[in-house]
């Protein structure tokens, strides 16, 4: 009997969707130029990846198509924009705040800055999952020139309220990025409505390939380029462009900005069924988060008293594949950093798992993850001293 396939980690990386593969096979095949020569071929290449500015930045509402600079992905994209505009930014001031719980290509360029001379403040989130603008506003310092907030967490799928953010970080003077790599396409999305001067994207996280992003960047903000080179991408970001790439990602964006009125409810359906399934049948389980703006397909859950990466070799073995939490950091054995900003325990940030559903996800597939998971949680647990010595004896 064939195993089954039941891929439940769509927040880690997506399919490549089949109307994407059709939409840039053109670009691969015949269409191969470099957007940057003069003759017929590079003049085609160039109209391809101009066009697919436009539709990029048509969706996330830019005011000007060269404010979407086309990046290798949303680590990428991170790193620009928070070296690129502190850089700049540095006669204004050299503090920085940057979120606790940002995915790591936020974390660590702030790390390099406060290495190179800056001064970083971690602002950490309420135990809920959210930044509060009046902790932010406390935060500020006359010589802030950056913030750096996720719009949408990648582990516990709370959704900050950037506006807010936004517009408390330039009531100071400070610029103000966020990383959307999780929210573009399933949650409302648009930079002018958000007010924040960049954002970043990730094309492997809406079903285009893996290799290329996009950095948005208001026209007046301060940028130095991370690449330097030939100057292309209006000079903030060198070397010859992906242009099936460009074309994929204003593929997928398309497709998964249509979709979204009924895609994002069906999702959210199918998170809530498994976040029931999952807390009224296994006892000592609870959502990590509680603040209720938060994506339709993420749900991570405490599963007290069992190792995170137990639970997930037992569920590979059932054909199933979840995630204790960001795919970047899954090789290590250190709690979740998300989970201990919001006050988790480390003993039972160790037992987390997050389920995130995506395009392909049914109904049958998120009730066999709800028969196969806890008789494997039970019998984790029957053999937990862990488990044993936080409720006193183990589930049978």
């Amino acid at each position: 009997m064939e195993s089954p396939d039941v891929y439940l980690d769509y927040s880690a990386t997506t399919p490549v969707d089949q109307r994407v593969i059709d939409a840039m096979l053109p670009h691969l095949a015949e269409g191969w130029g470099n957007p940057n020569s003069l003759y017929r071929r590079g003049r085609e290449a160039y109209r391809a990846l101009e066009d697919a500015r436009e539709r990029v930045a048509r969706i996330i509402g830019a005011a000007h198509p060269n404010e979407v600079i086309f990046t290798a992905g949303g680590t990428e994209s991170d790193n620009a924009a928070l070296i690129g505009i502190a850089t700049r930014a540095k006669p204004q001031g050299a503090h920085i705040i940057v979120s606790a719980f940002e995915h790591h290509a936020v974390l660590e360029p702030a790390h390099f800055l406060e290495k190179s001379g800056y001064e970083v403040t971690y602002l950490a989130p309420r135990p809920d999952g959210h930044i509060d603008p009046d902790d932010l506003a406390a935060a500020l310092r006359d010589d802030t020139v950056l913030v750096s907030i996720m719009h949408g967490n990648n582990e516990i799928g709370t959704v900050q309220p950037i506006a807010e953010l936004a517009e408390v970080a330039h009531a100071r003077g400070a610029y103000f990025h966020t990383d959307a790599a999780q929210t573009l396409g399933k949650v409302p999305f648009d930079v002018a409505e958000l007010g924040v001067d960049a954002a970043s994207f990730s094309g492997h996280k809406i079903y285009a390939p893996k290799g290329v992003g996009v950095l948005y960047l208001k026209r007046g903000t301060p940028f130095a380029p991370l690449i330097r080179g030939g100057g292309q991408e209006f000079k903030k970001r060198s070397g010859t462009q992906n242009v099936a790439g460009a074309v994929g990602f204003a593929t997928a964006l398309e497709i998964i900005d249509a979709e979204r009125s009924t895609e994002g409810p069906r999702l959210a359906a199918l998170r809530d069924r498994l976040i029931a399934g999952i807390t009224g049948t296994l006892e000592n389980t609870e959502v990590s988060a509680s603040y209720p703006d938060r994506l339709p397909n993420i749900a991570h859950l405490i599963i007290k008293g069992v190792e995170g990466e137990a639970m997930l070799l037992q569920l590979d073995a059932k054909g199933i594949a979840v995630s204790t939490g960001s795919a970047c950091s899954s090789g290590s054995l250190e709690p979740s950093h998300v989970l201990l900003s919001i006050g988790c325990p480390p003993e039972l940030a160790h037992g987390s798992v997050r389920i995130s559903v995506g395009r392909a996800t049914t109904e049958e597939d998120v009730e066999y993850f709800l028969e196969v998971f806890p008789p494997i949680v039970e019998r984790l647990r029957s053999m937990s001293p862990v488990y044993a010595r936080m409720f006193g004896s183990a589930e049978g």
